[in-house]
């Protein structure tokens, strides 16, 4: 409930530093909300953020993070942050710092509303539905919603996350036209582009509780580069809000992870948020933004090359919601070096500046090896020219600090090679549900994915297990073997299960065209071409089933991929 005093002589207030309004969850497994104060000073008891949605927690975190790089002026470099690693005590410097700034953390104030712009109206002084803020209502689709019919009235400290969520994750489309927009054209404003964390592929580094995340991926300013030119950097809060539509760089992480990619204003009364004010504020690009933003991977795009005439251009890695985090561990370890193409060109591929960094600390042994850390990634997925949210990805894979190590590469490779075993036995396994359709009469790609879908799904479990504890091995290229053996033994099983459910048609077979001339193919000699691509992509484990041999004539197949 905000403060309140008598209504008709004294404004409304809701103090984010002293009241309650981000979501957490503790070490002992309560969940609470907490105060900006409360959050930093319980820290180390806290397992992490909670919100409304995964969006929201990665949105918060930078709020968060932003706050603390402006308190301590830095990180500098390495050793002013392990001289914070190494103080219990070092967050009790926000708490100087939010007396300092109390009164831009008022979410209700007059003057100077917590990330809003005072008196921003449209032409007609309209205002908008709170649908237009909270994500979990889809626009034109609430059914879909666990708000029938829409949002009608908000409290104050769920509105704070809100906004915060919004200038992150805001959806694309038409918007109204502020007063004072120069981009407004009649009244309206066309598609800008979504927050700019919507633009990520988000990904930080989780410890054991709050303070270690924080600390983590509170990255040191020699360890990112902004073009300042000669600009301070500053969170929203103590930056004054220039023109809507006015083009700038961002100044530092400080400026970044507060950027006011929307502008908005909450209209409210003494029970709660009511109705919103909403248009664009300031567009930034993401194109080559990989020596700034630190909070996702990136990858190399040559259609943008072309496009814009430059000879090399990143653009943030977005995740793909049914691709789990595992699969995709090579652009999370894998420095640049190991995503370079063969020759001397740029590598295809960046991992996030959060493990380059957790990389530094780790080769500067700041961190030691058997520290595990949480790589959380965390992202949207927009429908219809980005007017939409269709999903949010939240995924996460436990490693040991030892794989981002920048001397010591052998884990990591071992790590990544080992998802490709994985995805040459799944693939195996495809082509073997591809030759069962054949062999019965059928050109059917379903059995194929829904095969490939169960697959990948069992060796979920293990893998993340594997990986988990590779750092505590002293032998990685051993323990991949065990891994491969592993991989053989699930991916047999289920290729026992195909043949077993393939029917009769395939047990009798028919003839069917091949490199060799036309051939009988039928379940069994399905399964031995199978055994044999098992065996060339993962060798032939000691403890392994002992595979047929395939018949001269008949070699595999050529393979469908999908």
């Amino acid at each position: 409930m905000p403060e309140t005093h008598e209504a008709d002589q004294k404004p409304l207030t809701f103090d984010l530093t002293r009241q309650p309004w981000i979501g957490v969850l503790r070490c002992d497994g309560a969940q609470e909300e907490l105060s900006l104060r409360e959050v930093f000073a319980q820290a180390a008891g806290l397992r992490r953020l909670t919100g409304d949605l995964p969006t929201q927690e990665f949105a918060l975190l930078r709020l968060l993070l932003a706050m603390a790089h402006d308190a301590f002026d830095g990180p500098r470099d390495i050793e002013h942050w392990a001289r914070l690693w190494d103080d219990p005590h070092c967050f009790d410097a926000l708490s100087g710092y939010l007396d300092e700034h109390r009164g831009r953390f008022d979410l209700l104030d007059d003057q100077a509303p917590f990330f809003q712009t005072a008196g921003l109206r449209t032409e007609k002084n309209e205002v908008a539905s709170l649908n237009r803020i909270v994500a979990d209502v889809p626009n034109g689709e609430p059914f879909f919603s666990a708000r029938l019919p829409g949002v009608g009235r908000l409290g104050f400290a769920e509105a704070a996350r809100w906004v915060v969520h919004a200038h992150a994750y805001d959806t694309s489309g038409i918007k109204s036209g502020m007063v004072g927009d120069r981009r407004a054209r009649g009244g309206k404003v066309y598609p800008l582009g979504v927050g700019w964390a919507g633009s990520l592929g988000g990904v930080f580094a989780e410890g054991r509780n709050l303070r270690e995340t924080l600390l983590l991926n509170l990255v040191a300013a020699d360890a990112v580069d902004f073009d300042t030119k000669g600009l301070p950097d500053l969170p929203a809060w103590r930056r004054e809000l220039g023109p809507q539509g006015a083009e700038r760089p961002p100044a530092g992480l400080r400026d970044l992870y507060t950027w006011q990619s929307r502008r908005l204003r909450l209209q409210a009364d003494a029970d709660g948020v009511t109705a919103v004010v909403l248009g664009y504020g300031d567009p930034l690009s993401a194109r080559n933004m990989h020596t700034r933003e630190p909070m996702t991977a990136w990858r190399r795009s040559p259609a943008q090359e072309k496009k814009h005439g430059e000879p090399l251009v990143y653009l943030p890695r977005e995740h793909a919601p049914e691709r789990s985090a595992w699969r995709g561990l090579s652009s999370l370890v894998a420095d640049r070096e190991q995503n370079r193409p063969e020759g001397s060109g740029p590598p295809s591929h960046l991992r996030p500046g959060v493990l380059d960094w957790t990389a530094r600390l780790v080769t500067r042994r700041k961190l030691k090896r058997g520290f595990l850390i949480k790589a959380r990634i965390i992202g949207t997925v927009y429908g219809t020219q980005q007017s939409v949210v269709d999903e949010v990805v939240d995924d996460h894979l436990t490693m040991d600090v030892i794989l981002l190590h920048e001397q010591d590469r052998d884990y990591a490779i071992q790590a990544i090679d080992a998802v490709k075993d994985a995805e040459l036995a799944v693939n195996a396994l495809g082509d073997l549900a591809t030759d069962l359709e054949r062999a019965a009469g059928s050109e059917n790609e379903s059995p194929r994915l829904t095969a490939r879908d169960r697959a990948f799904a069992e060796l979920e479990g293990p893998y993340r297990a594997w990986l988990a504890h590779l750092g505590q091995v002293e032998d990685p290229f051993e323990q991949r073997e065990a891994w491969k053996a592993q991989v053989h033994t699930i991916l047999t099983r289920h290729g026992r299960q195909l043949v077993t459910e393939a029917g009769d048609g395939a047990w009798q077979g028919r003839l069917v065209s091949s490199k060799q001339g036309s051939l009988w193919l039928n379940s069994a000699l399905a399964d031995k071409w199978f055994r044999a691509r098992l065996r060339k992509n993962l060798g032939l484990p000691a403890f392994a089933e002992q595979p047929s041999a395939p018949d001269t004539e008949t070699e595999p197949s050529p393979k469908v991929h999908t």
